[in-house]
């Protein structure tokens, strides 16, 4: 499982992390998600308890990951914000955050992923996945480059970790 853990935060965390933080994450998800009980006898100052909508080892690699891999915001106009300042300034986004404050979700996010596929283009450009179990706010995004998709949701998968692909998630959800 560690193993899988690693590749996966790897790929989310592309670039943003370095090895030994992607390995100590990994370590401890992995101790986390072996014997939660144990783990948290350990480490007395994790903050979690049989409530959490999640197990222990994924609520190590959420609480884990730095705020420039993993977006969230109550709106789509945050969350962008969030995903802005994560750039540096050698990245120039045409779209602005307060350009999607009077849209409609659908079309906020589709705005959102079009500025997103635009970049990285050796990547493929990056596509935004709903990730993990909400937690505080009502959006909760990691960003991925196009070639990676594939693997990082069937890593996903084999962690009982959600990704998902945003848009198409809410393209469902829409039409439902």
């Amino acid at each position: 499982m560690k193993d899988q853990l690693r590749e996966f935060i790897s790929l989310i965390g592309a670039g943003c992390m370095p090895d030994d933080e992607i390995e100590r994450i990994a370590d401890e998800a992995a101790q986390a998600y072996a014997d939660p009980a144990a783990f948290l006898a350990a480490n007395p100052d994790i903050n979690y308890d049989d409530s959490y909508p999640m197990p222990l080892g994924e609520w190590i690699v959420l609480g884990s990951l730095p705020e420039t891999v993993v977006f969230i915001g109550d709106s789509y106009q945050e969350l962008f914000q969030a995903i802005s300042e994560s750039f540096d300034s050698s990245v120039a986004l045409n779209l602005k955050p307060k350009q999607l404050a009077k849209t409609e979700a659908l079309t906020a996010l589709n705005r959102i992923q079009v500025q997103m596929a635009a970049l990285n283009k050796e990547a493929g450009g990056y596509v935004l996945l709903n990730f993990s179990q909400l937690l505080d706010e009502e959006l909760q995004m990691v960003m991925v480059g196009q070639h990676d998709l594939a693997r990082v949701l069937e890593l996903g998968q084999q962690l009982n970790i959600r990704v998902e692909p945003a848009l198409e998630a809410l393209k469902v959800a829409v039409h439902v």
